[in-house]
């Protein structure tokens, strides 16, 4: 597989990318590592007004692919050549960063806020992974949000908004994990599953095999 972008990926991804079919790996890699180029401009962002000009700069650029070639920019161009011939218009990826600019907005992270931030990063870009993998399910988009919820509790100073995240992550949980997974959905499934495992806690034996009993029967 090429390397789309210099952007190393977190254990958790690296292993969707490396166990999904070789056709859809380049595609997934790039996904993974646009949601992390935008978390990096909110983590590095200050002042809030120059956080959010990144991310308008984000925005723009994104949404020109569907209709004109990527600038001299790794990224953009690892878009152009992995996402869009794998159906990922501009827009809907422009559409990720409306969830990250919540974060820089709110004057609190309030539940709205929080919700917002998810609903657009976590259910957004599941949806999109699916998309690559030529597979939609309704189980997505709570997966989406709970890896989201349980991510950001995760990167929260401020206690009471970490622990009211980690609460609505298992809220969504509860729906995501309701009903079998399609099989070629299990990959990105079990993204959230290792989150929802590490918030409730367990020995790691138990862990491996509910891992192991969802790669089997998606359950």
């Amino acid at each position: 597989m090429t390397d789309p972008n210099p952007d190393a990926l977190p254990a958790d991804r690296a292993l969707v990318v490396a166990t999904a079919p070789a056709v859809a790996r380049d595609a997934l890699h790039t996904l993974f590592a646009l949601d992390l180029r935008l978390a990096a401009i909110v983590r590095a962002a200050r002042e809030p007004m120059i956080g959010q000009m990144r991310l308008a700069w984000w925005h723009d650029a994104l949404g020109r692919l569907d209709g004109a070639d990527a600038p001299a920019e790794p990224l953009l161009q690892a878009v152009q050549a992995h996402l869009v011939p794998a159906g990922i218009r501009g827009d809907a990826l422009a559409a990720l960063i409306d969830g990250w600019e919540a974060l820089i907005a709110a004057d609190t992270l309030d539940d709205a806020a929080l919700m917002r931030h998810a609903e657009s990063r976590g259910a957004g870009l599941f949806v999109l992974l699916g998309r690559v993998l030529g597979t939609d399910s309704p189980l997505l988009a709570p997966a989406g949000r709970g890896w989201a919820f349980a991510d950001l509790a995760g990167h929260l100073s401020v206690e009471r908004a970490a622990a009211d995240a980690a609460a609505l992550a298992r809220a969504q949980w509860s729906q995501a994990f309701s009903k079998r997974w399609p099989r070629p959905l299990r990959v990105i499934g079990l993204l959230s599953l290792v989150s929802y495992l590490d918030d409730r806690g367990g020995s790691p034996f138990a862990n491996a095999l509910r891992t192991t009993r969802f790669r089997i029967d998606g359950r």
